[in-house]
């Protein structure tokens, strides 16, 4: 029995290895960490429990046979984050370059299919360099049974994808299915075709930072939600962020103990809005001064920035928040914001988050390359994702809330459940100034102010809306928190169905 048992630990430290001592050091050279030791740290101290441990790939072609590595590439299994219990999968580079094959994608299926029965996320960490070619259509189908199972996965459980190396080709396909993806500066990339293949068909000269790296994607292409310095840092961010999910769309958001009061009164907030109209401010502070102990996880910070989505914690309990921010393009909605906050929106009523909305929106950006570019689509796309979310709404308008950007962010003519103004809020069909010169056609400098102040005096402020009963309350700045609070509490129980159908058709 004794040697049986050596013999097992024998194969245990030889699948640990991965492709050998010099493989590893190679990883480390590079900064990176190995397979297992970014489990090490994603993972609560002894939690993982690994599966297919001993799977081999089945491939004879090319002289395979005789290059046969314990677990092929991939480690898979479960663990717990503080506590909770999570599925993940981590590609060893240093085995065929974490190249997946086909035995490689099955355990990779596995680990999704258990998640799915059980309900609890799976984060993948992705450092491959694609398919494995040596086994040809086999590799590429191993690829579309994991798409599948994203597709299938998609609203049921929360997928988190760290891209911690290279992703490339057809690997691309199944982070970008998943809810979120984070990536590391200067050491992960994500192409369909790489620097080289790009110069061979179009001659541009790009490097694969430029092309596909972690600020690329998470400026420009939106691909990627977050980028970190290096390997400790991303995974510690995502032990943070998956904290704030719940495991499956049939389960409650997670609570966690806090000691802030949910009745703090913030006064500073009654001081927030600047006295001119064209002045900014940080709408960041609102947002931390409204949380629990002012914690707050942004995504995608660094792509359209003109509004802010993320997650914060009310009593405990997880709630997403959109905001506008006049920081940046002074909150105007564009393609971008748009498509940001729309699928934000989506994931958190697909995981019963509530949705918390802050106001502060001058319009639609105008101009020729948004409205070529498709606005009148792309903006629909959050006019849609805010209208058939039936998760609690709750939704503060600061100041401007003009045109159809009032109506598109979270109105209560899209079913918002709590729609509160400051007294400072102007909620109009455009501002002041716009609307006398279409009104008073004509009229020289000193009508258009004469008018323009009677406008403002008028429409400039949030008791309209609040006598036709579009809000609900004018409130006060400093008991936001506490308004927020106690709205969450009387929606916790809130019950609402659309009208039944196969899926919806959002304009993509």
């Amino acid at each position: 029995m004794s040697a049986t048992i050596e013999k097992l630990e024998e194969r245990r430290a030889e699948a640990r290895l991965g492709g050998g001592r010099k493989r590893i050091d190679a990883q480390h050279a590079k900064g990176k960490l190995t397979a297992r030791e970014r489990l090490d740290v994603l993972l609560d101290e002894g939690s993982f429990e690994e599966l297919d441990m001993f799977v081999e790939h089945n491939c004879t072609d090319f002289g395979m046979q005789d290059q046969v590595y314990p677990g092929d590439g991939v480690v898979t299994g479960s663990g717990t984050v503080n506590g909770r219990l999570v599925y993940v999968f981590s590609q060893d580079f240093t085995v065929f370059g974490g190249s997946l094959s086909e035995r490689h994608a099955q355990k990779i299926c596995k680990v999704m299919d258990t998640a799915m029965k059980v309900g609890a996320p799976v984060i993948g960490i992705n450092d491959s360099g694609g398919a494995r070619i040596q086994e040809g259509v086999a590799s590429l189908g191993g690829y579309a049974e994991v798409f599948q199972r994203n597709v299938l996965a998609s609203g049921v459980v929360p997928q988190l994808s760290l891209i911690m190396g290279p992703c490339a080709g057809g690997a691309v396909y199944s982070p970008a299915m998943t809810d979120f993806i984070f990536m590391v500066k200067d050491s992960s990339y994500m192409f369909v075709t790489g620097p080289d293949v790009v110069k061979t068909v179009t001659n541009e000269v790009v490097t694969q930072e430029a092309l596909g790296g972690a600020v690329t994607h998470t400026t420009k292409t939106s691909v990627a939600d977050n980028a970190f310095e290096n390997d400790i840092e991303l995974l510690l961010a995502a032990r943070d962020f998956i904290d704030f999910l719940p495991a499956s769309n049939r389960e409650p958001v997670p609570e966690r103990p806090t000691a802030d009061a949910w009745d703090r009164i913030e006064e500073s907030l009654d001081m927030l809005i600047p006295a001119s109209a064209n002045q900014p401010y940080d709408m960041h502070e609102l947002i931390r001064k409204t949380v629990d102990e002012g914690d707050f996880f942004e995504t995608q910070p660094k792509h359209a920035a003109n509004i802010i989505t993320g997650f914060g914690r009310i009593e405990g309990r997880t709630i997403g928040i959109v905001a506008n921010q006049p920081m940046v393009l002074a909150g105007v909605l564009d393609i971008n914001s748009s498509k940001k906050a729309a699928r934000f929106v989506r994931f958190c009523d697909a995981f019963d988050i509530p949705i918390v909305t802050f106001v502060d929106v001058p319009g639609f950006l105008p101009g020729t390359a948004q409205e070529h570019n498709g606005i009148i689509k792309h903006g629909a796309k959050l006019l849609f994702a805010y209208a058939e979310a039936t998760v609690p709404k709750i939704t503060i308008i600061t100041r401007k809330a003009y045109g159809g950007a009032y109506d598109v962010m979270a109105s209560k003519h899209l079913r918002g459940d709590l729609n509160y103004a400051w007294p400072t809020a102007e909620i109009a069909v455009m501002g002041a100034k716009g609307a006398v010169e279409i009104i008073f056609r004509g009229l020289d400098a000193a009508g258009i102010a004469e008018k323009t102040a009677e406008y403002e005096a008028r429409f400039a402020n949030p008791f309209v809306a609040a006598r036709k009963g579009f809000i609900d309350e004018v409130i006060m700045p400093h008991s936001t928190r506490r308004r927020i609070a106690l709205g969450l509490r009387k929606l916790k129980n809130k019950t609402l169905e659309n009208p039944w159908k196969k899926h919806d058709n959002i304009p993509l």
